[in-house]
């Protein structure tokens, strides 16, 4: 059987009852000893993205000439409106950092 289809099976009333006895454990009585602590060299290697997916919208914007060049010229293999977007993104996480 596929994954994708065990994710379409309804789940069965014990399962239903395993779920909700986990649900009402405490974190401290969740036993986590067999899964090791994350080091400061793997966070610096996390990325972001790789499970999360914003909603996107369509907009219309009007940008220079330029600067639509300049993206549309690096866009290294990718769309350049995901590097304006990842632009303007890491801006926004630097503003609301500075201005908490």
């Amino acid at each position: 059987m596929k994954e994708s289809d065990m994710s379409k099976q309804p789940l069965t009333d014990e399962k239903i009852a395993e779920l909700r006895a986990l649900e009402q454990l405490r974190d401290e009585d969740i036993d986590t000893s067999d899964i090791p602590e994350i080091t400061d060299e793997q966070w610096l290697s996390a990325r972001r993205g790789n499970l999360y997916r914003p909603i996107k919208q369509s907009v219309t914007i009007r940008l220079d000439a330029d600067i639509l060049a300049w993206f549309k010229d690096h866009a290294g293999g990718r769309g350049y409106q995901t590097d304006i977007n990842a632009a303007l993104r890491e801006y926004v996480a630097t503003s609301t950092k500075k201005h908490g």
